[in-house]
């Protein structure tokens, strides 16, 4: 998703973190000013855009930090970075900069889609319904990040539900409880599919916000839900395979996979999962996480794409995907391949071929990528069908949660693979409770 910022970055800082406050005189815009018309309120919300974009959440810290989480010995940390290192022995401590930055990130963005909903009153009616739903997809793909990685003991995030603009009031929250969380997430999207138009260039519309629609509800386990909203992109959205795997990957503009996508330019910021999964010439540190052996030895068709979708990395000799070669390349958060998986799931789960029967449907997926057809089909092949196709795109540590499994023999109600709550949320907020373990 490419973004071609036309606002000071310092309307985004109004609502940030005290290290991004620090602006010169002529930067500086007031949030008066700001929130007094339809344009600074579009502003806010190109803001919010720009913030799910950045390094800490969905700019590619958010897919390492689900990834690392859920990995056993099929990806292995090699950096000399002590927070990611911490993640992937399961071993988190509460100061955890990666943590904090992708609570305080997420909530940024939270707090600017709330500025926009609380200011619609101004809006023409002619774009009230357009920036209300875009606002309501960004809060919910949010809102669930953050309760998916840190709700313990059926205790959620705290919700936030209005704008913040002055921050010498009294700001603490409790927690709320999970259920109310993705309550919030699930009425958020079924608003958006209803404002957003089908087609809203690089910004967010009605199959995007029905894509994470059904994200959510298969983690969830509302499969009917989960069918019908996957159902409903890949019959409507105009959104198809890409001719082959690679090119799902790696391309400067949203594809035919891309149902939503964040582009990183060099004007832009950086792209995490280079940074960590790149070689050097590719932008990135060499190989901070390689590809183990057992991964590759998921693969039962040496002539599944997939299977050798790696190169060499010239600096430690570790395997490295090839989904990430590309600095300036989409960070992919919403695509096709993904849609098809949930769908054969829920029907599998069903009974039901809605679209296509499960075996069909995982078969056709396998074939864009060179694979055999397989002569029968269950949960556990299409949860394995989902490692194969979605590895190292932030999916594993959510499917382990939602399927009852196990990292490194920690099964998935174990408090190490739930985040701890930021130190410096507990230490400004007297309401906040810490997880469990930590």
């Amino acid at each position: 998703m490419k973004f071609q910022y036309i606002i000071l970055f310092a309307l985004l800082s109004l609502w940030s973190c005290e290290d991004k406050l620090e602006l010169n005189p002529e930067q500086s815009i007031s949030g008066e000013v700001a929130l007094s018309s339809e344009a600074g309120i579009a502003n806010i919300l190109i803001g919010a855009y720009d913030e799910t974009g950045q390094a800490a959440t969905h700019g590619g810290r958010l897919q390492v930090i689900s990834d690392l989480l859920g990995t056993d010995d099929q990806a292995s940390w090699r950096g000399t970075f002590a927070q990611p290192a911490e993640i992937s022995i399961r071993v988190i401590l509460s100061d955890n900069s990666f943590v904090r930055d992708f609570w305080n990130n997420a909530y940024e963005v939270i707090n600017q889609c709330n500025l926009v909903l609380d200011n619609l009153a101004i809006v023409s009616d002619e774009k009230k319904g357009l920036l209300e739903g875009e606002a309501r997809f960004l809060r919910a793909l949010n809102y669930f990040e953050l309760n998916a990685h840190f709700n313990a003991e059926g205790k959620g995030v705290p919700l936030r539900l209005k704008g913040i603009s002055d921050y010498a009031v009294d700001l603490s929250i409790a927690r709320a409880p999970t259920a109310d969380v993705y309550a919030l997430v699930l009425s958020d999207l079924a608003t958006a599919v209803n404002l957003l138009p089908a087609d809203n260039g690089f910004f967010a519309d009605k199959y995007a916000a029905q894509a994470l629609l059904a994200r959510v509800n298969l983690y969830l386990g509302n499969y009917a839900a989960a069918r019908d909203a996957a159902h409903d992109v890949l019959e409507n959205s105009g959104h198809s395979l890409a001719a082959d795997f690679a090119g799902a990957f790696n391309n400067n503009s949203d594809g035919p996979e891309d149902i939503f996508a964040m582009q990183v330019t060099s004007q832009t910021g950086s792209n995490e999962l280079i940074t960590f999964y790149a070689s050097q010439g590719n932008g990135g540190r060499g190989g901070d996480i390689t590809i183990n052996d057992e991964y590759v030895a998921l693969f039962d068709d040496p002539n599944d794409e997939r299977a050798s979708f790696f190169y060499t990395s010239p600096q430690n000799g570790g395997r490295l995907t090839s989904k990430y070669t590309n600095q300036f390349g989409n960070v992919p958060i919403l695509r096709i391949a993904e849609m098809h998986l949930i769908r054969a799931e829920a029907n599998l789960e069903l009974g039901t071929s809605i679209g296509l029967a499960p075996l069909d449907e995982i078969n056709a997926l396998r074939g864009r990528s060179g694979a055999g057809a397989l002569p029968g089909i269950s949960k556990a092949a299409i949860l394995l069908e989902r490692q194969l196709e979605l590895a190292f795109e932030g999916f594993l540590i959510h499917d382990i949660k939602r399927s009852g499994g196990s990292v490194a023999g920690i099964p998935a109600s174990d408090p190490r693979l739930t985040l701890p709550i930021p130190i410096a949320e507990l230490d400004t907020n007297p309401l906040m409770e810490q997880n469990p373990g930590y």
